[in-house]
């Protein structure tokens, strides 16, 4: 408890100036962290790199302290797929502001949150009835979770190997990563995981005939591993045989990012899914949200009477401030022509990269559906190379995409990152607002880079070495 003294010596300081606090601790980042939030990250980003300390940020770019300028193809995981800061979204969220507009009333129906769920469902070409908003994906995993337990009355979920569904508990009970889920069980039961793009593996648990639903993400963010023709179509054919509940996991892959609004879009007619998640560019990049949307016999399992009219809620659903961004992302995107705009530089991206693998031994194939894009590095042909690759996954098995991912930061000030643990690909997430100048950018700096990773021994498996090296260390402690 606070003492009078106390009391009075902070009444009396002058009200926060954010614009000089954030003047007078610039560059202090990684001090702050590595006291007062995750000393561990810290001190991963400052191994490879990537402790840098941004001060401005406008569509793909950010500048640090030092006024140097970076192209950021990383996102922030997706969330910016309109760019950081965008002049439009920031006006409606601004006059939000100077509405003084209530929020959260909780005993109302809001009038922003029906609004952006009507929006929503104009730009979602099946019939998805009803909308739940979420803070995020990871809760909007779980409300899936619960609305295909609650639709169906049984107990298991279905998922894929190398999925990402979210860290929170349930989600994380469905996500295909080892490295994430160690130390956090034990998980949901009957959360089975099988091989993607395996329809025969999914028959397989469905004709056990306790699945209340199956979850798949149209493109695997961990790997951007893409579903063969069909697969998405044949594995709702499937659910609908056996009673289970068709899950399209868009966090990351919906909003326009694959050159459609959904990347279930691109298997053509025929798809129909109950459930469709959604998050990441729906917050504009400025305030959490998330949405779920889904048939209205699901809804109506979940929402049965008025006693259970508020049986799944969450306190900041429906928060107008969210619902007002979630507005405004979806008005950018279209009068932008942001979806076609994705498409366009992802095929630059994705066919530049392509043109170089006759040229590069490492590089072995480049996934990508519009601004989606994945890298991947295989074993070379040559004895000299063979063993910078033998050597690089003796040390670490994620450890060779940050030959590519370094010198990207460090010399052409491009951000990326690795796509998964212990896979060699490197990920593009760009915000869709690039142009053909920044695709040049990149691609002009990615044939550098490989220039350079087929020299060895040379400065840049130096480095890894010494990464790799670490790792090793760090791992024996």
């Amino acid at each position: 408890m606070l003492s009078d003294s106390n009391k009075q010596a902070i009444a009396a300081r002058p009200g926060l100036d954010l614009a000089a606090l954030i003047k007078q601790h610039a560059g202090e980042n990684y001090e702050l962290h590595a006291a007062h939030v995750n000393p561990a990250n810290v001190r991963t980003l400052k191994t490879i790199g990537f402790d840098r300390c941004y001060t401005r940020a406008e569509g793909p770019y950010l500048w640090d302290v030092a006024g140097a300028k970076y192209l950021d193809l990383l996102g922030g995981y997706g969330v910016f797929g309109l760019g950081r800061n965008h002049p439009e979204v920031r006006r409606i969220l601004k006059e939000f502001l100077d509405a003084d507009y209530p929020s959260l009333v909780k005993m109302e129906a809001p009038l922003l949150s029906g609004l952006l769920a009507a929006e929503l469902k104009k730009h979602i070409p099946y019939e998805l009835d009803m909308a739940f908003f979420t803070n995020s994906g990871a809760e909007g995993a779980e409300t899936a979770i619960k609305y295909a337990k609650c639709a169906t009355g049984k107990p298991a979920i279905i998922h894929c190997k190398k999925s990402f569904h979210g860290l929170t508990t349930g989600a994380l009970s469905l996500n295909g990563d080892e490295s994430f889920r160690q130390g956090f069980g034990p998980f949901l039961p009957e959360c089975r995981a099988i091989p993607f793009n395996d329809l025969d593996a999914l028959e397989i648990e469905l004709k056990k005939g306790d699945v209340a639903g199956f979850m798949v993400e149209p493109i695997q963010g961990k790997g951007v591993n893409i579903g063969a023709s069909g697969y998405l179509l044949a594995a709702q054919k499937l659910c609908r045989k056996h009673g289970a509940i068709f899950i399209a996991d868009e966090v990351q892959s919906g909003m326009g990012r694959t050159g459609k609004f959904l990347a279930i879009e691109h298997e053509g007619p025929g798809m129909d899914p109950d459930i469709v998640i959604l998050a990441k560019t729906l917050s504009a990049g400025f305030v959490p949200v998330g949405a779920v949307l889904c048939k209205k016999w699901v809804h109506e399992k979940v929402f049965s009477s008025m006693q259970r009219s508020v049986v799944h809620s969450s306190t900041f659903s429906q928060g107008s401030f969210a619902m007002a961004a979630g507005l405004a992302a979806l008005d950018v995107l279209d009068r932008e022509n942001l979806i076609a705009n994705a498409a366009k530089m992802g095929d630059l991206i994705g066919q530049g990269v392509q043109a170089m693998i006759p040229r590069f031994e490492f590089l072995k194939e480049v996934r990508w559906r519009g601004l989606m894009t994945g890298i991947e590095f295989g074993p070379p042909k040559s004895l000299t190379l063979k063993i910078a690759w033998t050597t690089c996954h003796t040390l670490d098995k994620s450890l060779f995409p940050q030959a590519a991912i370094i010198p990207l930061m460090d010399k052409h000030h491009i951000i990326t990152q690795v796509a998964g643990h212990g896979i060699d690909v490197v990920k593009l997430l760009p915000p869709l607002v690039i142009t053909e100048a920044d695709v040049k950018w990149f691609l002009t700096a990615f044939e550098d880079v490989l220039v350079q990773m087929h020299k060895f021994p040379g400065p840049a498996w130096d480095v890894l070495t010494g990464i790799g090296k670490s790792a090793l260390s760090q791992r024996a402690r």
